[in-house]
């Protein structure tokens, strides 16, 4: 049997019917894979998916629930924090319309794919016939005009096809729905369909709209892996476990924990992985790599066995491959993906789930357990950075705070079950290495694409996650006045939605990471500061800060703001605006607390390295003394490890 429906229908209602399954310890867990499609309706969807939604929001109002957005990148960053906060089982579809609807959602699928976060992206595209060519928004190229603008989504995407006749839409699907439940393969899904074909008529089979399911693959780890990574950990003296995201995908925080704590061996987390144990566990020695603590940079320097759990190994979390100093290092890497698992030239690569070799592991490691050494090395190096921290937490700077304080602070007013959310700027590097999480859900950053304007909308979805999964915590945007301006608008998102998101803005009239990283690299922080120009010079390094009120542009968009006025007390103000955020109820709307704060105060360092190349040449001092320190650290980088 078939049903005659339009493509843009079929789509629609197909999306409606497709379910993850999975399954933990025993525990089977069934949910909607796509729970809902955001959309702004124009030219190219207006009549064809907007028009699909819009029936079924009268005929079957649960099929597809719709959501606005003002943004399109910014719909698929809120797709991205669903997806990161329910463990890659679900996210959302968003449409758009052709042209700039489209390709305003490029950044947002290079930050799903790169993060590894499963987001389906349904943008419209010119004339399947080319019956009117050149449509308005349409890209002409000469040479080869089966191109359009929805190309620039190949090299982003994990899987991208394009619907040119009506029949295409089943398998379109049902690879991208593949796709998506990978946990190998998942990443920015991208089915293009132009405007007319979304409108076609076509006989869909029935058993294409019946409900599917869709299992994540969590694959065993072979015994012959299994008995030569304990043969190394036997052996070595000095191991330590480097535990990334897919400790948290793969729901394997507490076999990590019962593993560490059989053996003895420190374990460091990288951005991803922040969570995977609780900061005060006497084994876990806080963050690693160029971000990292001294703890966790010390005990990886000297390491002969680095065990790596679900990590692709970023360059900030390698320090740009600094970080391992050790001549006899070998690595053993956990990874459900085998082009994570071979590594840094894996002595043992280990393809599959976290978890289940983590079982494995424990299984099979019975006796194993550091020296004495190492056990007094891991408690005196995890107290220096604590105390290090402390000192951070303690500085007062008056009458405006340093970021660090404010971390502290903000940190001590929230609950231990709250989620922190952050992605660009001087923030994401000094919450990896201050902030202090006791849940596994309670840190998200995202530092994979380090993408500035991030924080809101995926603060937005992570809570839309919360809601829908009746969890009780509190979400926290902590966002530089830098990321703010570049995609702040989706605060009217969460106001019509009364979506309580608290949002902490922290304006410090510049960019402070950048600004930092310039110094740093001799070029002496050029075109990082909110100034006024300089029309001699045409500079904008010096002079007055720009008259911008942040706090009062917050509430022109309908926010509940609180201004945390400078002086003596703004401190202790700010621990009370948290805690007055923290008190009003759900369905509140979102609330910005607004703090100012010093832009050149960095973070306690991580005495680690990040390769950021320093011209070789140049009439500068700073930039001259700032190579040879360059050139220094880049002696002790390692190209190849094995």
């Amino acid at each position: 049997m078939t049903q005659k429906l339009s493509v843009a229908q079929a789509v629609v209602k197909f999306l409606g019917n497709q379910y993850t399954v999975d399954e933990i310890a025993g525990t089977r867990f069934r949910e909607r894979t796509i729970p809902g499609t955001f959309g702004i309706f124009g030219h190219g969807n207006v009549a064809g998916v907007g028009q699909a939604l819009r029936q079924f929001q009268e005929l079957e109002p649960e099929l597809m629930p719709y959501f606005q957005g003002r943004n399109e990148q910014a719909q698929v960053h809120q797709a991205v924090g669903y997806a990161r906060h329910t463990r890659r089982r679900q996210t959302f579809a968003v449409s758009t319309s052709i042209g700039p609807g489209s390709t305003n959602m490029v950044t947002g699928a290079a930050l799903a794919t790169t993060n590894r976060l499963p987001a389906l992206l349904l943008p419209s595209d010119v004339f399947a016939t080319r019956a009117t060519d050149p449509v308005l928004q349409q890209l002409e190229r000469p040479d080869a005009y089966d191109v359009t603008v929805n190309d620039a989504f190949r090299p982003v995407s994990r899987y991208f096809d394009r619907v040119w006749r009506p029949e295409q839409v089943f398998s379109a699907l049902l690879n991208g729905m593949r796709v998506l439940t990978d946990p190998v393969e998942t990443g920015a899904v991208v089915i293009s369909l132009p405007q007319d074909v979304q409108a076609e008529a076509v006989e869909v089979p029935d058993e294409f709209l019946a409900p599917r399911e869709w299992r994540i693959r969590r694959p065993e780890p072979e015994d012959v892996d299994v008995r030569a990574a304990v043969a190394r950990i036997r052996s070595a003296e000095k191991p330590v476990i480097i535990a990334g995201g897919g400790v948290a995908y793969a729901f394997s925080q507490d076999e990590l924990r019962r593993f560490a704590e059989a053996t003895g061996i420190p374990v460091a987390y990288t951005q991803a992985g922040v969570g995977v144990m609780d900061w005060d566990h006497p084994l876990c020695v806080g963050a690693v790599g160029s971000t990292g603590s001294t703890a966790a940079n010390a005990l990886v320097r000297d390491a002969d066995l680095v065990i790596g759990i679900g990590t692709r190994y970023e360059d900030f979390t390698t320090a740009s491959r600094t970080a391992f100093q050790n001549p006899d290092v070998s690595f053993v890497n956990i990874n459900v993906a085998s082009f994570d698992a071979f590594k840094h030239g894996s002595t043992v690569p280990m393809v599959a789930d976290a978890r289940k070799a983590l079982v494995a592991l424990n299984a099979a490691s019975e006796g194993i357990r550091v020296s004495d050494a190492l056990s007094t090395e891991i408690g005196a190096q995890k107290q220096r950075w604590d105390d290090i921290a402390d000192t951070a937490f303690a500085e007062r700077f008056r009458p405006v705070m340093s970021q660090n304080e404010v971390i502290g602070r903000v940190n001590e007013a929230m609950d231990d079950h709250d989620v922190v959310i952050c992605a660009a700027g001087s923030l994401p590097g000094d919450l990896h290495k201050l902030w202090r999480v006791k849940d596994p859900f309670g840190y998200h950053v995202e530092y994979a694409y380090s993408c500035m304007g991030y924080e809101i909308p995926g603060g937005l979805g992570v809570k839309r996650a919360v809601l829908d999964h009746g969890e009780d915590r509190d979400v926290v945007v902590t966002v530089g006045d830098g990321s703010y301006l570049m995609m702040h608008t989706e605060l009217v998102t969460a106001v019509a939605e009364g979506l309580k998101l608290i949002v902490v803005l922290l304006q410090n009239h510049g960019y402070a990471s950048i600004g930092a990283l310039s110094e740093s690299l001799g070029s002496q922080r050029f075109g990082t500061k909110y100034r006024y120009l300089d029309e001699k010079q045409h500079s904008f390094d010096h002079g007055d800060t720009l008259p911008i009120d942040l706090a009062a542009n917050a509430e022109s968009l309908g926010v509940r703001v609180i201004r945390v006025a400078p002086g003596e007390n703004t401190g202790a103000d700010l621990s009370e605006a948290v805690a007055a955020a923290k008190a009003l109820p759900e369905g509140s709307g979102p609330v910005l607390i607004h703090v100012d704060t010093l832009l050149e105060a960095d973070a306690p360092s991580s005495e680690s390295w990040w390769d950021v190349p320093v011209t070789s040449v140049s009439e500068l001092a700073s930039t001259q003394e700032a190579y040879q320190t360059y050139h220094a650290q880049k002696s002790t980088q390692r190209p190849l490890l094995s």
